[in-house]
């Protein structure tokens, strides 16, 4: 008998809706294992919970029938109905024999999923309690750092030797597992956050006098790509390692003296509040309780530190104005009555606390939340209601992730998949599970704000006794801020408050302080000129907490009145601007100049910009070359958008501009490497410095002269040599298909490198011949053979775009003519028309991921995708019989010359132009605003219905 026939009786009992799908995925288990003898008894639990656990996780049910030797193995061993103690995977992984990384990631990952299917049921079937699936995620997730640490180290050590303690003793690094990981609460698609520490630097005996920190900084970068990197295999745990000191610009790893220097003196509250939970969950057992013990003085102070309050007040501050941003509403997690609200209260309590209440040092929150009700901090039926809310809000969140195994905490939007959640949790239905739900979290956020409300007085000073002078009462100050034209005055003064205590100012120098007392009045006055005169604040208070370590540029501004008066006219306009800055203040200096500030320069005069630049830069001095690269494109960046933003550049001038400057570093970027590389090697067989024999081609956003802010550049390397094989003439000769190979991967390193100033350019690689699989380096001959044999329609469609950037003008000439003779070649409409709106349906799948009432301006239907795949199909499909359709990249002047050849009549052009034209607008308006291009469907709906439209007269 059939597991489907078995299972008639339940799928009876399921609701109507979601029956089709979970028969679908039975009758594949069916077909997959008709020829399995061992499957034919199914243990009647197993049967009891299929339906229940199938329908509720895709992700489960997916990975069984792609596998269904990894579920017969689970039954026939009992594991999967008994639960596991602390040291079973650690059994399981001593079992692997894997002796390289590469087999070592396969196997984890091949070990995880089978695990994660196994707790996952479990959970589903309610054959497990919600305190055994957090510790058994949490205890697979430690097994799993410790046997990669331990697999690395032992690698290492053979390598380049043992590090050592003073003691003469061997010693390894440690590992802190941090938030839930710690706190053994890992929930089902958690990423995991560490953070790693060794006890005493020193030097490895080896060739070159290796040091403890870059041994063991090496090592955790190989842990953390174990972990993380996501292969044909998946993943095994999504790996941050951001909690460190100084985040993603401090050292991956340090030793135990810095780490407790940084926490002394320079780290912030919310990093005390993160340390509750840290634990060390792997590496050296003897230095790793020296490190707990400087990590718990840093946590919990000696005495009631009633002096937390004000940090915990401005915490809670950011968080209430966290939750007012609509894509948290739905967020169980980040929302209002969402798990971190009751985190949040224990916690509050543990920093407060925790030093003199013992009991109190707890990382588990429901303990934690047990206690507080025993001490009657909080009230014991509050505690206990807390706590069961807890429960039922974990359990969701596991539910939700466990459906696909993805790391989200919101709730679902589609309504089948709302149906299948409520399933999963045992409701009746959508209504009826969300009215459980909103009545807890309403419960949930109302005990937030009763633990954190304060009296009047308290609230008065907390959010306004701190303008900037204070020479007045409260009621005064917000008086005077009214009268300077503020609309909300409380939180202004509020701003103003947090903005003066923010560490970056109480750092500042008495000097600094001094410029900052003087400028801030100017600041206050100068926003008057604006309308949105509280945003405008805001936004520069931040900026200037990013830049007060750098007093020169608060002088700038007080001393240069001028330059502050654009700085708000700018900041009033665009908070991109303000966090542009912020990022890199370097950029104060071409506020002093408004000629410069609000024009442009075309491509001549960034040409002989960067070549100034760049003149007296040692060509080996790589960082020094990056760095003033980047300063180029940031400046250059900078007054395209102040341009942009006062509306003195159209919107096709925008990405014309925007072009010119990516051209400019391309073409420069490769000439540099060029220079390096010949240096080293010498120069292939006739070539030199202006016929190198390479190039660069631009697709996509680039290719069609259409850049945005943000925008990647899609490009491709290729290069021509009679004799692959010849060697290039220097002192360090080697082949020139080796030469063109390296001098690619130096280009790339020149782009992609992030340094303190940023990367120049995320580069996608992947539409050379075989994508990511492929060289990186292609010879013309063997790209023309690639696009004529083996291409997809859908490249075809990219070489639309394509155009030639930088490099041997050859190569240019010879890239037009393979692009005109691939681009001409004769195809079947009806076939092309098929492939066409194929792909345009699969990306809308994949990459559209609108929420009901949104438009996406790109992806969603009659977006700009739909446009830019109409154009292509046109001039694929016409190009045989006009190759004058070849001649531009660039959608609008691709649309006129179908018009001219009367593939489409003008008034459709003009209407695909004008929304594609709209569009494109619009995305830039957003890119400024810091948001996504995404608006609700009413603001374009007429040009929408008009691209909709076309599109059915000549893709259906």
């Amino acid at each position: 008998m059939t597991l489907i026939d078995q299972l008639q009786s339940q799928l009876q009992t399921l609701p109507a809706e979601l029956v089709e799908n979970v028969q679908a995925k039975l009758q594949q288990w069916d077909e997959q294992t008709a020829s399995l003898t061992t499957v034919s008894d199914y243990p009647e639990p197993l049967l009891a919970s299929w339906i229940k656990v199938w329908t509720s996780s895709l992700f489960v049910a997916d990975s069984c029938i792609r596998r269904p030797e990894m579920l017969c193995d689970l039954i026939e061993s009992d594991e999967l109905f008994k639960s596991y103690t602390e040291t079973q995977y650690a059994d399981k992984l001593a079992k692997l024999t894997d002796e390289n990384e590469a087999g070592l990631m396969v196997s984890l990952r091949r070990l995880r999923n089978r695990e994660m299917v196994r707790i996952a049921w479990r959970d589903l079937a309610g054959w497990a309690t919600l305190e055994e699936t957090l510790h058994e995620l949490t205890w697979l997730a430690e097994a799993c750092i410790r046997y990669v640490l331990d697999f690395l180290y032992r690698q290492a050590c053979d390598k380049f030797g043992t590090p050592m303690l003073a003691n003469g003793q061997a010693q390894q690094m440690v590992v802190l597992g941090m938030g839930k990981l710690g706190a053994y609460e890992l929930n089902y698609s958690s990423d995991i956050d560490l953070i790693f520490a060794f006890a005493e630097d020193g030097v490895l005996n080896d060739r070159k006098q290796t040091t403890y920190g870059e041994f063991f900084s090496k090592i955790c970068r190989k842990l953390v790509k174990i972990l993380d990197e996501t292969t044909a295999d998946g993943f095994v745990f999504r790996t941050d390692i951001r909690l460190r000191p100084f985040g993603d610009s401090g050292p991956v790893i340090m030793t135990f003296d810095g780490m407790e220097n940084y926490y002394l003196t320079q780290a912030r509250e919310w990093e005390r509040y993160a340390m509750i939970k840290a634990r060390q969950v792997a590496g050296d057992a003897y230095t790793g309780p020296q490190l707990m013990k400087m990590l718990h003085a840093f946590v919990y102070r000696r005495y009631l530190d009633y002096g937390a309050f004000e940090e915990l007040r401005s915490l809670k501050y950011k968080i209430t104005q966290e939750l007012q941003r609509k894509d948290r509403l739905d967020n169980i997690k980040l929302g209002p009555g969402g798990i971190r609200e009751i985190e949040f209260i224990g916690q509050a309590f543990q920093l407060i606390r925790g030093g003199q209440e013992k009991s109190l040092q707890n990382r588990r929150i429901v303990e934690v939340l047990q206690r507080l009700g025993e001490m009657e901090l909080l009230a014991p039926d509050d505690a206990e209601q807390l706590i069961g809310h807890y429960r039922f809000l974990r359990e969701a969140e596991n539910h939700i992730q466990q459906y696909q195994d993805r790391q989200t905490h919101d709730l679902p939007q589609d309504p089948q998949a709302q149906l299948i959640l409520a399933y999963s949790m045992d409701f009746s239905g959508w209504q009826s599970f969300k009215a459980k739900l909103d009545d807890i979290r309403r419960q949930v956020h109302d005990e937030f704000d009763l633990v954190f409300s304060l009296s009047k007085q308290d609230k008065r000073n907390l959010e306004a006794e701190s303008i900037w002078a204070a020479h007045a009462d409260d009621e005064e100050l917000c008086s005077q801020l009214v009268d300077l034209g503020f609309s909300s005055a409380e939180e202004m003064l509020l701003q103003i408050r947090e903005f003066k205590k923010s560490p970056a100012v109480k750092r500042l120098t008495a000097k600094g302080a001094a410029v900052l007392d003087r400028l801030m009045p100017q600041l206050l006055e100068s926003v008057r000129q604006v309308e949105n005169l509280d945003e405008t604040l805001k936004r520069i208070l931040r900026l200037f907490e990013a830049v007060a370590g750098r007093n020169v540029y608060l002088s700038l501004l007080y001393e240069n009145p001028e330059a502050l008066t654009q700085l708000v006219k700018l900041s009033a306009a665009s908070p991109w601007i303000c966090d542009y800055l912020a990022h890199y203040p370097v950029l104060f200096d071409e506020l002093l100049d408004t000629r410069s500030l609000y024009e442009p320069l075309k491509k001549q005069a960034l040409q002989a910009e960067l070549a100034e630049m760049l003149a007296d830069i040692n060509i080996q001095d790589t960082e020094q070359l990056m760095m003033v690269l980047r300063k180029f494109k940031h400046i250059n960046l900078l007054r395209v958008a102040a341009a942009d933003i006062m509306g003195i550049i159209p919107i096709m001038v925008v990405s014309d501009y925007l072009t010119y400057i990516a051209e400019t570093i391309v073409e420069h970027t490769v000439a540099l490497c060029w220079r390096i590389m010949t240096d080293k090697h010498g120069a292939p067989p006739n070539t030199d410095h202006v016929s190198i024999g390479f190039g660069v081609l631009g697709f996509g956003k680039l290719g069609g002269i259409e850049l945005g802010y943000g925008s990647d550049l899609d490009l491709v390397f290729l290069y021509d040599s009679k004799d692959t094989h010849a060697l290039t003439d220097g002192a360090k000769p080697i082949s020139c298909s080796h030469f063109y190979g390296r001098l690619g991967q130096k280009v790339m390193q020149m782009l992609n490198t992030r340094l303190l100033s940023g990367i120049l350019y995320e580069v996608d690689m992947r539409l050379r011949p075989s994508g990511n699989a492929g060289l990186l380096v292609n010879h013309v001959d063997v790209y023309e053979d690639y696009l004529r044999d083996n291409a997809w329609t859908w490249e075809h469609q990219a070489l639309v775009r394509g155009r030639f950037v930088a490099g041997d003008p050859t190569i240019k000439t010879e890239f037009e003519a393979i692009r005109k003779r691939i681009l001409c070649m004769p195809r079947d409409h009806y076939v092309l028309k098929k492939e066409v709106r194929d792909m345009r349906e699969k990306m809308r799948e994949n990459l559209d991921t609108t929420k009901p009432g949104e438009f996406d301006l790109k992806q969603s239907k009659g977006g700009i995708a739909d446009i830019e795949f109409i154009v292509q199909f046109c001039v694929l499909d016409q190009a045989a019989a006009n190759e004058s359709l070849v001649t531009y990249t660039d959608n609008i002047r691709l649309l006129d010359g179908l018009a001219q050849i009367g593939t489409l009549s003008e008034p459709v052009t003009e209407q695909l132009k004008q929304a594609y034209c709209c569009y494109r607008d619009y995305g830039h308006k957003q890119a400024l605003q810091d948001d996504k291009a995404v608006a609700s469907e009413e603001s374009f709906a007429q040009l929408r219905a008009q691209v909709e439209r076309i599109w059915q007269q000549v893709m259906d």
